[in-house]
């Protein structure tokens, strides 16, 4: 199994393999899930001082904030498969 990396917006980026949602930060649930990590210290903010526009949670359970639309990551997710199966 290879290592697949997403660029998550300015030069950061994260493991695809430990992924497990792309999620808006608009809703209650998903501030308060943001509010844990940053009590547990499991909170990685990749905005660089800008508006976090995507929410990324790993398998490892640490919460990825980043300044990237949700769309724009997972497009890049497919991206990278597509390239892979040629």
């Amino acid at each position: 199994m290879s290592i697949k990396l997403i660029n998550i917006g300015f030069g950061n980026i994260v493991s695809a393999n430990r992924m497990i949602s792309i999620v808006s930060p608009e809703s209650a649930p998903i501030k308060r899930i943001i509010q844990e990590g940053r009590d547990r210290n499991m909170l990685i903010d990749a905005t660089y001082g800008r508006r976090t526009r995507a929410v990324i949670v790993m398998d490892s359970d640490h919460v990825i904030l980043s300044a990237v639309q949700p769309e724009t990551v997972a497009q890049r997710l497919h991206t990278k498969d597509d390239n892979e199966d040629e």
